[in-house]
């Protein structure tokens, strides 16, 4: 059944929520602005706040219903683990788009809201912080991603949702390694402060 599981879950992690609401909302394929990118930074940046919000809240609920499949189906940690991480990598590497997808930021803030809510406060605010001061998405999304397994252990959760957050984490930085390059290079996109 865990097989089943992450099958539901990275099945479900490949809705590419992003080109969807673009043409839906604008008749256009998100992948050609912007960054290039199906996450709701790029949908936010190019289309503007509410469908930019529309695609992060449909990411977000494809991470929780990773987790809730392995909960379910299976009803162990491990099996919940696996389902969030399939959303995840679902998201990142989607069936449905030639395994060319985001970068799982929103779809893992999902599914560490089912396994951590306590560490889900603390990282959103912390995000949600730089991005208002930098106006650098991409810099809170990494800082965010980092501190997890940090968050995890001190509030002592279990070992395996320190694992995965350690995972987690890794998954979502070496997705952002672009824009690592691009932050060090002062070249990085950031928010419009009249979209924020």
């Amino acid at each position: 059944m865990i097989v089943l599981a992450c099958l539901l879950a990275y099945i479900i992690g490949s809705i590419p929520n992003g080109l969807i609401v673009s043409r839906v909302v604008a008749g256009i394929d998100i992948r050609q602005y912007g960054s290039h990118n199906i996450g709701a930074t790029n949908v936010w940046r190019t289309l503007g706040k509410g469908p930019g919000a529309a695609v992060f809240l449909l990411d977000f609920i494809k991470g929780i219903l990773g987790v809730f499949f392995g909960y379910l189906l299976v009803g162990t940690p491990f099996a919940m683990i696996f389902g969030g991480m399939a959303a995840i990598i679902g998201h990142s590497l989607p069936l449905f788009l030639g395994f060319h997808g985001g970068k799982g930021v929103a779809t893992g803030l999902g599914v560490i809201a089912f396994l951590m809510p306590k560490v889900t406060i603390v990282v959103f605010l912390v995000w949600l912080a730089i991005v208002l001061v930098t106006r650098y998405v991409s810099l809170g999304s990494i800082i965010a991603a980092a501190l997890v397994p940090i968050l995890a252990w001190l509030f002592s959760y279990p070992i395996e949702y320190f694992v995965f957050g350690l995972l987690a984490a890794v998954l979502i930085i070496v997705r952002h390694k672009t824009n690592i390059v691009r932050l060090l290079n002062g070249t990085e996109n950031h928010i419009q402060a009249g979209h924020m």
